[in-house]
């Protein structure tokens, strides 16, 4: 019998209010709390994914009764019977992104015996980029109580035959529709379809025939989440949570899916003097064919260097410098920004500097992953933040 590699759940929908109850990744707008303020106001009283999350810009030295106050909200919504339960299914979901293209998934449980998050592990599922394990114990303190998993993960499959999510979404008209509905701060809209147990056997086939003409064995990338999945493989780890997880599956070759940067901006710093320093990490300024620019955004001052590669990829490039140069400097703080004009708005301010460089292709994904084993941290983003992945479906783990 071949291995499988994806598995169907018994997945938690909400009854009803689906817009109020999906809320965007936690990870998003984390120097922005007046969007976090706006889906609190949009949530109201309602049951809200929002209620049963921490985003990552109200996370503090202790968390311990925020995380109390999540826990007892996620057992009252079981008791309450705010959820419909699909047993033993997957979900073809359809994002249609606020530019009007759609992104085609799948959501079902990955084994998390097959995951690592170790640069240069050789399981099918790989992180794609580097792993800030500082990260990894506030999550784990989140997740290691709570009674249901409610995942951002997004997982991509390097499919470009289209064999497994796409002949599911050529039928998706004869499946039954779970959901669809209008995601709320002007995030486009989704629609979910329950697949049924034919549709199943497909999706597994069709991905251990993939895995079975992969070089090096990688069947998952790391597309989204994986602080969050790493997290996960640490409570299973620890003998605190379940071996499997739940995410979403989409093909890198999906016609909607863009990558985008992930910007740098420094807060506490005087910005002429880290250019400077920057500029002499790399060797002083430079202009040969392989030189890499970085856009330095201050006050109302943009400045263009350039410089020569310390790294494939500008980032690489980038995040060596700033690793090095924040060591000691506790008062400097690094944020991770989504879209140009975010960056250059949040380094109007004082002591602040934004870095904006060209990023990576999706082409150059798997290629990366298998030869470097992974990328520096936050080196793209799926899409702008409004595309990010919502918190929808969820998984009752305790």
């Amino acid at each position: 019998m071949q291995k499988r590699f994806f598995y169907p759940a018994d997945i938690l929908l909400p009854k009803e209010n689906f817009t109020e109850w999906s809320v965007i990744a936690c990870d998003q707008y984390t120097s922005q709390p007046d969007y976090w303020a706006e889906v609190k106001n949009t949530v109201g009283d309602k049951p809200s994914a929002y209620n049963i999350i921490l985003p990552e810009a109200y996370l503090s030295n202790d968390d311990s009764e925020k995380i109390k106050a999540i826990n007892a909200t996620m057992k009252d919504y079981l008791e309450k019977d705010v959820f419909n339960i699909y047993e033993n299914t997957m979900i073809y979901c359809e994002r249609t992104l606020k530019d009007g293209k759609k992104r085609l998934g799948i959501i079902g449980l990955i084994d998390l015996e097959d995951y690592s998050y170790i640069k240069g592990a050789d399981t099918p599922i790989r992180a794609t980029e580097e792993t800030v394990i500082e990260r990894i114990p506030p999550r784990v303190n989140i997740r290691k109580d709570a009674l249901v998993e409610l995942p951002h993960i997004m997982l991509l499959i390097d499919d470009a035959d289209r064999t497994v999510i796409e002949p599911i979404a050529k039928k998706s008209i004869e499946l039954e529709k779970l959901y669809d509905f209008k995601l709320m701060q002007n995030s486009g809209s989704i629609k979910g379809y329950k697949l049924g147990a034919d549709d199943i056997v497909s999706v597994q086939d069709a991905l251990a025939e993939l895995y079975s003409k992969s070089e090096d064995g990688l069947l998952f990338a790391m597309g989204d989440g994986n602080h969050s999945l790493a997290s996960a493989k640490e409570c299973y780890r620890q003998g605190i949570g379940p071996r499997y997880a739940l995410v979403e599956v989409v093909n890198i070759h999906d016609t909607s899916l863009e990558f985008e940067p992930i910007y740098r901006v420094l807060f506490g710093v005087n910005p002429e003097t880290v250019i400077g320093d920057f500029l002499d990490y790399c060797g002083g300024e430079y202009y040969g064919e392989d030189a890499q620019e970085f856009i330095c955004c201050f006050g109302d001052t943009e400045k263009t260097v350039s410089v020569k590669p310390k790294g494939s990829l500008p980032i690489a490039t980038l995040q060596t410098f700033l690793d090095e140069y924040m060591k000691g400097n506790d008062n400097i703080k690094l944020d991770y920004i989504h879209g140009i004009e975010s960056t250059k708005k949040l380094s109007d301010s004082a002591n602040t500097l934004g870095f904006i460089f060209n990023g990576m292709t999706k082409s150059e994904l798997f290629t990366a992953v298998s030869k470097d084993g992974s990328l520096p941290r936050k080196t793209f983003s799926m899409g702008c933040a409004d595309d990010k992945r919502f918190y929808l479906e969820a998984r009752k783990i305790k």
